[in-house]
């Protein structure tokens, strides 16, 4: 049954449609009296946007009402003799279809985290252009072996949350773990689904990073700043200069920042939102699926950097360094 995205109440119907699949009205949430699922309205860049963005309701949608909720004028309810089975028939197929949609989603979004590892590990120093990295049969094994490395990590670090998950839900006592709409909802298979959709704004902002990245070699001398920019203001106190030069490219490592602070925390906030409990545990889940993976890394970064063309020893410390939290 679809939830309210606004109360997480569980509700029959999320919009009714009249004549056509475009014409239809939104229903109101019978405990908030808000729009059961604005989301229902909104197209796929809107909903990309708010994953990007980590808005609450866009993961209720995504996770328990997409593809559910309509009620057309003048269908025929079903009767009471076969709703129990229809029911039933309807959740196997809505768990089907979340393991097929996790497989694609999955496979697409490890192509592209394999695609960022690669430009990071195979390019030179920043400003280096003197031999840029084609794609040659070399960069193609040192590809695959980065792709078959990221599906082992990632494969790791959802059965490391998965198995924490288990193991919180059982261990909280049901004072603190009251039946809501979502926790009536709630399948296993939302777990994996919720780190992938989570792993969205990393990856995005890993990408931006990937294709447009700092020279480091084309850093500008005070004298040039001051020439460039004559009316902007320079810091001379020592605490503010020093606290500053922590965020320049050779000290501050944005893209480990990305992967792994940002992408804890938005892993949390998803499974925030699917196990409806208190972010300590969550906190917990998250960290027992870092160790996990960080286990698999350490297993397979000899492996994976063996393949690279290049110090096989620094492309597997690289390949810890993107891995381990």
């Amino acid at each position: 049954m679809p939830i309210c995205t606004s109360c997480a109440q569980p509700t029959p119907y999320l919009y009714t449609v009249y004549n056509s699949a475009y014409n239809f009205r939104l229903e109101q949430c019978t405990a908030c009296h808000a729009f059961a699922d604005p989301y229902v309205e909104h197209d796929t860049l809107t909903l990309l946007l708010d994953l990007i963005l980590l808005k609450r309701d866009v993961y209720r949608h995504l996770l328990y009402n997409r593809g559910l909720g309509a009620r057309k004028v003048g269908g025929k309810a079903p009767g009471n003799e076969d709703s129990d089975s229809t029911r039933a028939g309807q959740q196997r197929h809505n768990e089907l279809a979340r393991w097929w949609l996790i497989v694609k989603l999955g496979g697409a979004l490890i192509c592209v985290d394999a695609f960022i590892r690669w430009t990071h590990i195979s390019s030179r120093p920043p400003g280096d252009t003197s031999e840029m990295v084609t794609w040659n049969r070399a960069a193609m094994q040192g590809f695959l072996r980065i792709l078959v490395g990221c599906f082992f990590e990632t494969a790791a670090f959802h059965a490391g949350v998965t198995l924490a998950c288990y193991s919180v839900l059982k261990a909280l006592p049901s004072a603190q773990a009251p039946m809501s709409g979502i926790r009536e909802q709630f399948r296993y298979s939302h777990i994996p689904l919720t780190l992938l959709y989570s792993s969205l704004t990393k990856l995005f902002l890993l990408f931006c990073l990937s294709v447009w990245r700092p020279d480091a070699a084309r850093a500008h001398t005070p004298q040039e700043r001051a020439y460039l920019h004559p009316n902007a203001t320079s810091f001379t106190h020592p605490l503010v200069v020093r606290a500053l030069e922590l965020l320049d490219e050779d000290k501050l490592d944005r893209e480990w920042v990305v992967r792994n602070v940002l992408g804890g925390m938005a892993a949390g906030f998803g499974l925030r939102v699917v196990l409806d409990c208190h972010p300590f545990f969550t906190t917990i889940i998250i960290i027992a699926g870092w160790l996990v993976k960080t286990a698999v890394a350490n297993l397979v970064s000899g492996w994976v950097g063996a393949g690279l063309g290049v110090d096989d020893k620094a492309a597997g410390e690289m390949w810890l360094a993107y891995s381990i939290p």
